[in-house]
């Protein structure tokens, strides 16, 4: 299983919190590519439910991750 930013994008409306089938199940119906769906199914279920991307993937950068200053925007 891998991620990537842009993988992990098509998770951001994600119905949060979610189980594992409800995330493969919003994948599959938001036309995610098929590597997303993929990660998905190789995630351990033990019938969870989910909060966030950062419990999927927990090196999800943050927005203190990013070097840049909002208040220039």
């Amino acid at each position: 299983m891998y991620w990537t930013l842009e993988l992990a994008s098509y998770l951001e409306d994600a119905p949060w919190p979610a189980t594992k089938d409800e995330l493969i199940d919003f994948a599959i119906r938001s036309g995610a590519p098929l590597e997303v769906i993929e990660n998905l199914q190789e995630i351990e279920d033990e019938g969870e439910i989910y909060e966030s991307i950062d419990e999927i993937w927990p090196d999800y950068p943050t927005k203190e991750d990013f070097f840049f200053n909002e208040d220039e925007y």
